[in-house]
């Protein structure tokens, strides 16, 4: 399927705090419905995910998460937005989605941060939901969020000590807490210089995986502005989850369908964030990469087998 794949549908659906979320589908209208949920938070899609889907089986489903992409406002642009820029409020910003879009139920796709939030969909949402299928497996809890902007130093020292010093951090205080004062200072070049440094930071922690390369999307200084204030906005906040993330309310979506794929390289995210939700979950299934990080071609042709795995 290396055909590119053009949406057939797009739109702006108005949704709360003033927000317009951009959606798309593809593939076949009368196919079984799928939701594709993005990375990040702040990382939006290009249109290489539809390719992961036979278009003559499903009907899928992408949305732009609000604060990115072509929803509107951007968080980076408009700061204020923020305040109304939660988990919960990106679950009900899927609901609006499924229902202006007459779905009853969909396989839910996810990667990176995509996982978190499917995760937490499904938790609350047991009944919209047929399956997920979940890459680069993340459970938004506050040890995830330290391991990765505090004791990572252990694994990249020098890369650390400039991410740190980077964030003009007072003594005692967290990196994260330090950045969250920086990406939302008055400054536009306070900003900019914060998104450069944590962009920087986020290369170097998914780069163990032998076929990694630096972002090509983290020279584009407005992408870096809008990555850098919605990560860093949701994990100051701990992912608006409780501290263990999403592990707590497993016992709700033990029943459903899925797999978790995962690389063994990926420091970024470890490998036993995906094991212990993997225990918790039995109807899962859990894939590991010996090849990959916290992407590559291995996972992506994994995602692929993984859905057609479900395909009606």
């Amino acid at each position: 399927m290396s055909t590119p794949i053009e949406p057939y549908a797009t739109g702006l659906l108005p949704a709360a705090h003033g927000a317009q979320l951009y959606w798309e589908c593809s593939g076949n209208p009368r196919g079984r419905p799928a939701l594709f949920l993005h990375g990040g938070p702040g990382a939006p899609m290009s249109g290489g995910y539809r390719r992961r889907f036979d278009p003559d089986r499903w009907r899928v489903v992408y949305l732009d998460q609000r604060g990115c992409g072509r929803s509107r406002p951007l968080a980076h642009q408009d700061l204020a937005s923020l305040a109304g820029n939660t988990t919960d409020q990106l679950i009900q910003d899927i609901e609006t989605l499924r229902v202006h879009l007459g779905i009853d139920r969909w396989l839910v796709v996810g990667g990176s941060w995509g996982v978190t939030l499917a995760l937490a969909y499904a938790q609350r949402h047991p009944d919209r939901v047929s399956g997920l299928v979940l890459a680069a497996v993340t459970t938004g809890g506050r040890e995830y969020l330290e391991w990765i902007t505090e004791s990572m130093r252990h694994v990249f020292p020098r890369e650390w000590d400039e991410f740190a010093a980077a964030s003009g951090r007072r003594p005692g205080q967290r990196v994260l807490d330090a950045y969250r004062e920086r990406i939302t200072d008055p400054d536009p070049e306070v900003r900019a210089a914060a998104a450069a440094a944590w962009c920087a930071w986020e290369d170097v922690h998914v780069s163990l995986a032998p076929d990694w390369a630096p972002s090509a999307a983290f020279a584009d200084p407005q992408f870096r502005a809008q990555f850098a204030t919605l990560v860093i906005h949701y994990w100051a906040n701990d992912c608006f989850l409780p501290p263990d993330g999403v592990l707590g309310a497993m016992a709700t979506i033990t029943d459903l369908p899925g797999v978790l794929i995962h690389g063994r390289y990926d420091v970024s995210g470890p490998l036993s964030a995906a094991w212990e939700l993997h225990r918790r979950w039995p109807a899962s299934r859990l894939v590991v990469l010996a090849d990959s990080g916290h992407s590559g071609a291995s996972m992506t042709d994994e995602l692929t087998a993984a859905i057609a795995g479900f395909d009606p």
